[in-house]
């Protein structure tokens, strides 16, 4: 049985959530030198008033993954596989040993940049349940328009769908899809239009950026969710980081081929569980987790448990 290490991506963040990371050396080696590289103590970066900025969501979402993993590295422990939705696809990425974390805070640091000066009011994403894709993307195509595009963002499972856009328009379709049938329609906590292609330009930039460092072969199975599919060439990873704030996440697809390699332990990164309650409807036979649910302690008893089953 093999183990899956999930890191959640924007819309997951809540006030203090840095507080509640395991107390381990490791975690406290990782925010004093984050603290040290952003000239900031990152502690400021997860209050109320501060996570209204996309770049400091997107900054303690990474600290937060990436310290996680090193607590579980601490003591002995690693995945069978990594993988990030969104902006979690780079705590994946530094967990997988493909690129160094002092880069992946400089890069995430710049994505929540681009991405927030791109946009910085009118726009944002929706999230729908209970419609299939085509049904979505019909209503989608009734209410969008040049002035106020709306697109279909993400799959996260066949009927849990998010879209990305303009909100005159989000609320539009949101609308839209309930008088369709929908069981459940709402904004999300995100400011920005990610994963379509209103931040083409921002993925040119930050395309440009990830051409200048360093990027190593993955120690730990990477799986992409933009392509769904487990990259093994530093180059791919490079790629894939750049591309997908502008593309859709497959999220669904990504996590199916975790487990159509054999991961029957899915435990997720904190601070949410939004991964985890996807996995646990898609993935009956399996074992899921979270740290925010469960607690490093009995996370960390499950991973060492299937590591000597082997």
């Amino acid at each position: 049985m093999k183990t899956a290490f999930l890191f959640p991506g924007q819309g997951s963040q809540k006030p203090g959530l840095l507080h509640d990371l395991p107390e381990t050396p490791a975690v406290q080696k990782v925010l004093t030198t984050i603290s040290q590289l952003l000239d900031e103590d990152v502690f400021c970066f997860h209050t109320a008033e501060a996570l209204r900025s996309t770049k400091a969501v997107q900054l303690s979402l990474l600290i937060a993954g990436i310290a996680t993993f090193k607590a579980f590295e601490e003591e002995g422990v690693k995945p069978d596989f990594v993988a990030g939705h969104s902006v979690g696809a780079f705590g994946a990425a530094v967990a997988s040993g493909v690129i160094d974390m002092e880069d992946a805070v400089e890069l995430v640091e710049l994505r929540g940049e681009l991405m927030e000066n791109a946009y910085p009011e009118g726009y944002g994403m929706g999230v729908v349940l209970g419609l299939d894709e085509y049904d979505l993307q019909s209503i989608i195509n009734q209410n969008n328009d040049e002035q106020y595009p709306v697109y279909l963002a993400n799959k996260n499972s066949p009927d849990q769908i998010t879209i990305s856009g303009a909100l005159s328009s989000i609320n539009n379709v949101l609308k839209g899809a309930e008088q369709k049938g929908a069981r459940c329609t709402s904004l999300l906590n995100v400011s920005v239009p990610s994963h379509c292609s209103l931040l083409d330009s921002v993925a040119e930039e930050l395309s440009n950026a990830l051409n200048k460092i360093s990027f190593h072969k993955p120690l730990i199975p990477y799986v992409s969710n933009q392509s769904a599919r487990l990259l093994y060439g530093p180059e791919d990873i490079r790629r894939d980081l750049a591309e997908s704030v502008a593309h859709s996440v497959k999220w669904h697809d990504a996590s199916s081929i975790l487990y159509e390699k054999g991961a029957r332990l899915f435990i997720e990164m904190p601070p949410g569980n939004v991964l985890a309650r996807l996995a646990t409807k898609a993935f009956p036979g399996a074992r899921v987790m979270s740290i925010a649910d469960n607690g490093f302690a009995d996370c960390l008893f499950m991973v060492e448990k299937e590591m000597q089953n082997g």
